[in-house]
């Protein structure tokens, strides 16, 4: 059962009740006794998902799961062949940086 802000605009006062959520929504303050009681729209409605097992791809579409299906496929029979040639290409050195600290001055 979630809480909702109340204000009276006669009075001025604010409170928090706890109601269910097809309770009717009240109208008479309980400080003045008026009926200018309004509900205030609050920050408390929003869902929370806390633990594991929710995740972004647990509720994806078939038409995405399939094409990412063919796309690993896709990428496993590219990438079995091309692993043998990265490994016997040669990385190029590395030139050694100046020092910066070891410069010259004409004084």
């Amino acid at each position: 059962m979630p809480t909702y802000d109340y204000e009276c605009d006669a009075c001025g006062h604010t409170f928090e009740l706890f109601q269910g959520i097809n309770d009717p929504v009240k109208k008479k303050c309980p400080e003045c006794g008026k009926l200018k009681l309004r509900r205030l729209f609050g920050t408390g409605a929003a869902i929370v998902f806390k633990g594991s097992g929710f995740y972004e791809t647990d509720y994806r579409s078939d038409s995405y799961k399939k094409g990412a299906a063919a796309e690993k496929k896709a990428g496993e029979s590219d990438s079995s062949g091309s692993k043998s040639e990265s490994k016997s290409e040669a990385k190029p050195e590395k030139s050694p940086k100046p020092d910066k600290g070891s410069k010259k001055s004409d004084s």
